[in-house]
């Protein structure tokens, strides 16, 4: 199995918590946390296993914070404190196109990166936001492979039956071409219906209510499945060249 971008940051996580000396966070300032340094690997354990989300955003904010001040040793802390998140991410992404792997972990990862780097730390639910600059970019990375396409007149010998539609990606990426939804749109539905993200993750991120993005989302999936009843997404029909007799 291939070696992808999330795979080398678990190796270099791994060395970093372990012994003679591991990397640790200063729990005590911390209400909820337990009053004393914490491995990284161990709050990453916390984290996962659930927290109130005034811890969470406090932990993500020092993280954060670390990473962008303290060093390169910081900014694989916290990625690896990430990475449950972010394999689970990549995994849902990468389901039905294995090829594209390590493309999306490789771009999952860079926008984690850069939101770790750069965005507000100050509005609350950090770690979601975190998590939605990761997502649309690993998604942009399957969605660039959904759209490519042979042209219809492309001689392919036999195909498979003519299907009105297919993987759900796929004709959220057709629709993206058909002009029947914007790239936002389809970006909307994949990550809340296909994917791990919460409508309250869009939301904060967007600086809007979950009514709003929900009521966004149903307008689009209104428009999608008017165009899938009309045919207009359907995949175009190929015919099969013979070879002469």
């Amino acid at each position: 199995m291939s070696r992808t971008a999330l795979h080398v940051a678990e190796d270099a996580f791994r060395l970093l918590v372990g012994e003679p000396g591991p990397l640790v966070f200063d729990g005590r300032p911390v209400p909820g946390l337990p009053d004393r340094l914490l491995p990284l690997d161990e709050l990453g354990t916390l984290l996962v296993a659930g927290t109130p989300a005034e811890v969470s955003d406090a932990v993500w904010r020092h993280l954060a914070g670390r990473a962008r001040n303290d060093g390169p040793g910081w900014v694989v802390g916290a990625v690896g404190v990430a990475l449950p998140g972010l394999t689970r991410m990549a995994g849902r992404l990468s389901a039905g196109v294995p090829g594209l792997a390590d493309d999306i972990d490789a771009e999952l990862l860079a926008g984690f990166l850069t939101a770790l780097r750069g965005a507000d730390l100050q509005p609350p639910r950090v770690w979601l936001r975190l998590c939605w600059a990761a997502w649309r970019a690993g998604k942009r990375a399957r969605t660039t492979d959904d759209l490519l396409e042979l042209p219809p007149d492309v001689p392919v010998g036999s195909r498979s039956p003519h299907r009105p539609y297919g993987h759900p990606d796929i004709v959220l990426g057709r629709a993206v071409h058909a002009g029947v939804l914007t790239a936002e749109q389809a970006d909307l539905i994949g990550a809340t219906r296909l994917g791990d993200v919460l409508v309250e993750q869009i939301a904060v991120a967007g600086g809007e209510t979950g009514s709003v993005v929900r009521m966004r989302r149903r307008r689009a999936e209104l428009k999608l499945v008017a165009a899938l009843r009309r045919g207009d997404l359907a995949l175009p029909t190929v015919r099969a060249v013979g070879h002469p007799g």
